[in-house]
């Protein structure tokens, strides 16, 4: 398959891309080098990403991957249906010119079908009778029903869209400009891009989009692509922060529309039903029209570079007009999108607890014209197989969903040993769900929570590994005091094989050393290049600096997602070493040991990933461990260099061979119980264990795998000991204020070892894992319209919270 590979001349410092040449990104730290070795394409075939797990969709065939990729923003004459040296000139014009987009593909009377819509005139009738009772004897006619419609209708104008396919084009012809300018590449695979538009063309029913949110290009890039491949311009569901002035009529004539980041914005806090009523209607006539949408499960951007917790309302309209009968049939896209650099530039301010600045129409300005002066690199969009909604929730009544309680109560006694506080729970036994069918409200609320899940893993799995997430991950956890470049671009080499193992893809291609360079370049004001040996050599070192970790970090959390499952492993067996050192210190056991227990590290591993679902998702929900399972059917990847299984022939490669093999054995999986009863299988997997291997190699990458984990528990162990200051009810903001400084002082101070982990994301998951899970550290309460937070019950007593922090150090790497 074939892709635009960057190229870098050294001698003329310009940085080349399919013959066009960047003077303004000179990268200072290249060495003057003539390039004769060459990869190839990563010597292995590409991985095609983003397939469907439901087998039966009937969107693939196996010519698909070998279709390739695609820059988008590379267009010339071959790309109309015009040749000669003017369609060279106007190659941009007549593009956009010959792309298939009218108005009557769009909706049509929405504004009038939304306000004579029952669900609409009932909410309508219900506010006005709040307002004065006798509205409901004089029916429609009365004055407070008239201002209500009047209200109902000003705030339908401030939500809609009004797409203009003469604007599309018009924005088509000005994106190509300006992408052109500041990125190299947008990349696409032209085999993901058929299954779309098939199933845009060959199935009577709407796509629903569902992308990764990174930036605020996400809205234009998505709509761009689209327009590019002739495929309907989705209806994009945008905050209300960008309902401003010129900036928002351009927003509705692309396809957006407009909703409240908080619903319920009314004074006393009560649901405003007569918003809600509109927002709910417009959704179902949108996709009644069979109108394409395009939601952010995110809800805001992304501050961490790995996806936020799922907000799942707008999906849940989805959901709810397909079982109302409303319509047929959805099918939904999840979208992975990966930047090598993006056009933000970072979210320091706000990881340092800045509050986020409002978007106004001279920031957006003054952050076009910043972008115009600067590379961004490339850009990578992952389109995964589009799969039926209907399918889907057939599919999830005839599985079985364990009940979230249980998996909330295993927890603590895994950390106390002792069974929790029963009383806390009492409350949410009531809400689980009694049946399989939609209509019961737990029951919904769970499926459309797991939908939303896993679609977010699904897009951020299906995201393509970019040049700089490898360049900062390298050098936050592996080469942290410094490393030569020549190293550098070695271990860039292995990382890549790493992850195509994996059947993860890269956002990038060409020479490992050209790349790195050019990852170095994006990345300059974050790290320090220092020269040795008469300028022969450079060593590349992290800036120690707050804002220059926080934003390494941000970028090497893209490759976090490719690791987690590993990492988790790593952490775990580490846990499982100390507690059998310290067995045998006390005597229980004669002789050093480094045989685990295949069964206790899987269990182990459950526990850490369930305690970090806030940070980032390890499995679709449909795999995730379940207490109730004897042998559990939590499956991860055991790396040969890591572990060997006892029973097998010497495993350990020679000194020799690679450090980073590129093959490697097959999964470890495990299955329940109820699938064993009449094998012994299971007898067979409860005996097995696993050796660690002590090869320096080894021991080189299971350390690199627990230092991806380590700012995360850094913060959590944090965290856990901040929690002893808190002796009575305190405001949630304000805890969580006075948490952010605690773990910003230890890093300004040097106490921590990883500043990254002080960031205010992590700070607030944190505090949202302590209150949500199974933990149940922190209890919260509403009291005058404010959340405060206490210590709970089950850890008020001080030895509790030393279990808790002991139970995280453990997986930590000191």
């Amino acid at each position: 398959m074939t892709q635009e590979r960057p190229s870098v001349c050294v001698r003329c410092a310009m940085i080349m891309v399919d013959g066009k040449a960047d003077r303004s990104s000179s990268p200072s730290v290249l060495r003057c080098v003539t390039s004769t070795w060459k990869e190839g394409l990563l010597n292995r075939k590409r991985p095609f990403v983003g397939r469907c797990c439901h087998s039966c969709t009937p969107l693939f065939n196996s010519s698909i991957p070998s279709l390739g990729l695609r820059n988008v923003i590379y267009i010339n004459e071959t790309h109309t249906r015009h040749r000669g040296w003017l369609a060279r000139r106007l190659s941009y014009v007549l593009f956009v010119l010959e792309r298939d987009v009218q108005k009557d593909m769009f909706a049509r009377n929405v504004v009038d079908n939304v306000l004579n819509n029952s669900r609409v005139e009932s909410a309508i009738v219900e506010v006005a009778t709040e307002l004065d009772p006798a509205a409901t004897e004089a029916g429609v006619e009365h004055k407070a029903v008239s201002k209500v419609r009047r209200k109902a209708r000003g705030f339908l104008q401030e939500m809609v869209a009004n797409i203009s396919p003469a604007f599309i084009r018009l924005t088509g012809w000005a994106l190509l400009k300006l992408f052109n300018g500041f990125f190299w590449s947008i990349q696409i695979h032209k085999g993901q891009l058929e299954m779309v538009k098939k199933a845009a063309t060959e199935y009577n029913a709407p796509l629903v989009f569902l992308p990764v949110h990174k930036s605020h290009i996400d809205y234009l890039l998505i709509t761009f692509i689209l327009f590019c491949h002739n495929i309907k311009a989705p209806h994009i569901a945008a905050g209300n922060n960008l309902n401003i002035p010129i900036f928002s009529t351009l927003i509705r004539k692309l396809g957006g529309f407009f909703i409240r980041r908080k619903l319920d914005e009314t004074p006393d806090g009560k649901k405003d039903v007569l918003y809600r009523s509109l927002l709910y209607v417009y959704t179902e006539e949108l996709l009644r029209q069979q109108q394409f949408l395009e939601v952010f499960l995110e809800g805001t951007r992304s501050r961490s570079g790995k996806p936020s917790p799922a907000r799942a309302g707008m999906l849940s309209i989805v959901v709810d007009a397909l079982c109302n009968g409303v319509i047929p049939e959805v099918m939904v896209v999840p979208v992975g999108i990966s930047y090598d650099r993006i056009l933000e530039g970072n979210y320091n301010s706000e990881q340092l607890g800045k509050p986020k600045k409002n978007e106004s129409l001279w920031g957006v300005a003054c952050g076009v014209l910043r972008m115009l002066r600067k590379n961004y690199g490339c850009v990578r969009v992952d389109f995964t197989q589009p799969f039926s909604l209907k399918e889907y929730l057939d599919t999830q009544r005839s599985r079985h969903i364990p009940p979230t309680l249980s998996l909330e109560q295993t927890l603590v006694p895994t950390i106390i040993d002792a069974q929790p506080d029963q009383a806390q729970f009492e409350g949410e036994q009531e809400e689980q769900p009694n049946s399989r069918d939609l209509s019961d409200e737990p029951w919904r609320r769970q499926v459309i929570a797991n939908l939303a899940k896993h679609v977010l893993f699904t897009a951020n799995k299906s995201s393509a590994v970019m040049s700089t997430h490898i360049v900062a991950c390298l050098l936050l956890y592996r080469h942290r005091q410094g490393v030569a470049l020549s190293k550098l671009v070695e271990d860039f080499f292995n990382m890549k094989e790493e992850i195509l193992s994996r059947d993860f893809d890269l956002g990038f291609s060409g020479n490992s050393e050209d790349v790195v360079m050019h990852a170095l370049h994006l990345l300059d004001n974050c790290v320090h290049v220092t020269s040795t040996n008469r300028n022969t050599e450079f060593t590349i070192a992290p800036s120690k600096t707050v804002p220059a970790l926080f934003e390494l970090n941000f970028y090497s959390n893209g490759l976090f997602h490719v690791f987690i499952s590993d990492a988790i492993i790593a952490c775990s067996a580490l846990a499982l070493l100390r507690e059998q050192a310290a067995s045998e210190v006390e005597g229980e056991q004669g002789g050093p040991s480094i045989l685990l227990s295949q069964e206790r590290l899987i269990r182990k591993a459950a526990g850490l990933s369930h305690f970090l679902t806030n940070e980032v998702a390890v499995a679709p929900v449909s795999h995730f461990f379940h207490p109730s399972t004897p042998i559990p059917t939590f499956c991860v990847i055991v790396c040969v260099r890591v572990f060997i299984q006892e029973d097998q022939e010497e495993l350990t490669p020679s000194p020799t061979e690679e450090p980073w093999p590129k093959k490697f054995p097959e999964p470890l999986s495990w299955r329940s119980d109820e699938e064993d009863e009449d094998s012994d299988f299971a007898e067979e997997q409860r005996d097995r264990y696993l050796k660690v291997s002590l090869s320096p190699e080894h021991q080189e990458f299971f350390v690199f795998l627990q230092r991806l984990l380590s700012p995360v528990l850094e913060a959590y162990s944090g965290a856990a000991i901040f929690v002893h200051s808190l002796s009575q009810p305190m405001a949630e903001p304000e805890y969580t204020q006075q948490l952010f400084r605690y773990l910003l002082t230890r890093t300004e101070k040097g106490v921590a070892a990883y500043g990254e982990s002080a960031t205010h994301y992590l700070v607030k998951n944190t505090v949202r894992t302590f209150k949500e899970l199974g933990v149940r550290v922190l209890k919260e309460r509403r009291e005058n319209h404010v959340s405060l937070v206490e210590l709970s019950s089950t850890f008020l007593p001080q030895a509790n919270r030393n279990k808790l922090l002991h139970y995280i150090l453990g997986f930590t790497l000191l």
